[in-house]
C-alpha cells in the first residue's frame, strides 16, 4: 500500500510541472520542424549589413537626384538587378554603374578581377558584404556566379517632356533619338553612347517591347547613361506626335528611305527614330515620320546594325551643325 501511495504521489507531482517532460507525442510536430535556411544578412532588417545596404541605396538615390536623374514625374521601374560573374562585375564597376552592394561568397578564392572589384567598390562607397555561397546560388539559375555579385538599383527614367525642355534650356536645337523595336540592351547602350558623343540631348524608348536600361546597357554605354537622360514613353507614337506639334522634325531610319542622308539638313530641332535591323520601324511610327532617311553605302551590305546606323546619322548631323 505504501508503495502504491508513493507512486500515486509521484505521478501527481509530475503532472503539476509545466510543459512536456519526455517528448511531445507528436502533438507539437510543427514546433519541432526546422525553420529553413537563415536569410542573408542584408535581408535581416536589424543586421548591420542590412543597415549598410539601406544607407548605400539612400545615398545612391540622393546622388541620382543631384545629377538631375530624378525630377517630378520620374519614377523607378522594375526592381534591382544582380550582375553575376567576375568579368561582368568588374566591367560594371569600371563603367561607373551605380551599384548599391557588392556580394562576395565566403571562402571565394581571390584573383586580380576580384581584388579590383573590391577596391573599386570601396573607393565608390559601395557596401561590400560577405555572404554564404548558397545565397549567391539562389541568385543564379546555373550557379555560375564565381563567388561574386553586384546589386544594381532600378534605373530612374526621365519623362519624355523633360528631354525637350532640357534641350531648349541649353538654347540649342533639340537633337533626340527614339528607339523602336530595339530589344537588345547592348544596342541601347551603344546608341546612348553615340548620342552623348555627338551632342544629343536624350533618348526615348517605349515602355513595352523594348530593351531597358539594365547593367548590360550601362556597361555598353561606357558610363554615358549616367550623363544622358533616358525617358520611357507609354506610347511612342503619341510622344512623337507631341514633339512634332512643338516644331520637332521626326525622321525615321530605313534602308529603303525616300531621302538620303546626303540630302538631309538636320540643323533644326530633330528626333531620329531608329528601328531594329530585323523589323525596322513599326507601321504607326513610320506613318508619323516627316521623312525616312537611308544611308548611302558603297558596298553590297544591305543594312547596318541599329546602333551603327544611329552613330553614322548622328555624326553627320553633328558635322553639319558645327559648320
Amino acid at each position: 500500500m505504501a508503495g502504491n501511495s508513493s507512486r500515486r504521489g509521484a505521478v501527481r507531482k509530475a503532472g503539476t510541472k509545466k510543459g512536456q517532460v519526455a517528448g511531445s507525442g507528436g502533438r507539437r510536430r510543427k514546433g519541432l520542424e526546422g525553420r529553413g535556411a537563415t536569410p542573408p544578412a542584408e535581408a535581416r532588417t536589424k543586421h548591420p549589413a542590412a543597415k549598410r545596404a539601406a544607407r548605400a541605396a539612400r545615398e545612391a538615390e540622393k546622388q541620382a537626384g543631384r545629377g538631375g536623374r530624378q525630377s517630378q514625374g520620374r519614377k523607378a521601374l522594375d526592381g534591382p538587378e544582380n550582375v553575376l560573374g567576375r568579368n561582368p562585375v568588374v566591367e560594371c564597376l569600371r563603367a561607373g554603374v551605380p551599384a548599391t552592394a557588392l556580394y562576395v561568397a565566403v571562402g571565394t578564392e581571390s584573383d586580380d578581377r576580384l581584388k579590383e572589384s573590391v577596391q573599386r567598390a570601396a573607393d565608390a562607397g559601395i557596401s561590400i558584404l560577405e555572404v554564404p555561397r548558397t545565397d549567391l546560388d539562389r541568385l543564379s539559375s546555373n550557379g555560375l556566379h564565381q563567388g561574386v555579385a553586384l546589386q544594381v538599383p532600378p534605373y530612374r527614367y526621365a519623362h519624355p517632356d523633360d528631354l525637350l525642355a532640357e534641350a531648349r534650356k541649353q538654347q540649342e536645337p533639340p537633337l533626340l533619338v527614339a528607339l523602336d523595336n530595339i530589344t537588345d540592351p547592348r544596342n541601347l547602350g551603344a546608341v546612348v553612347r553615340s548620342v552623348a558623343a555627338f551632342g544629343g540631348h536624350g533618348v526615348v524608348i517605349p515602355e513595352r517591347r523594348s530593351a531597358a536600361v539594365t547593367a548590360v546597357a550601362w556597361r555598353t554605354s561606357a558610363g554615358a547613361a549616367a550623363r544622358l537622360p533616358i525617358a520611357r514613353a507609354t506610347n511612342l507614337t503619341r510622344t512623337l506626335k507631341n514633339w512634332a506639334s512643338k516644331g520637332v522634325q521626326v525622321v525615321g531610319l530605313d534602308a529603303g528611305g525616300d531621302t538620303t542622308l546626303d540630302e538631309f539638313d538636320g540643323s533644326g530641332p530633330v528626333v531620329v527614330v531608329v528601328g531594329s535591323e530585323g523589323k525596322g520601324l513599326s507601321r504607326l511610327v513610320r506613318e508619323n515620320c516627316d521623312a525616312v532617311l537611308s544611308i548611302p553605302m558603297a558596298g553590297p551590305v544591305e543594312s547596318l546594325n541599329a546602333s551603327v546606323a544611329a552613330g553614322v546619322v548622328l555624326a553627320d548631323i553633328a558635322r553639319r551643325r558645327r559648320g
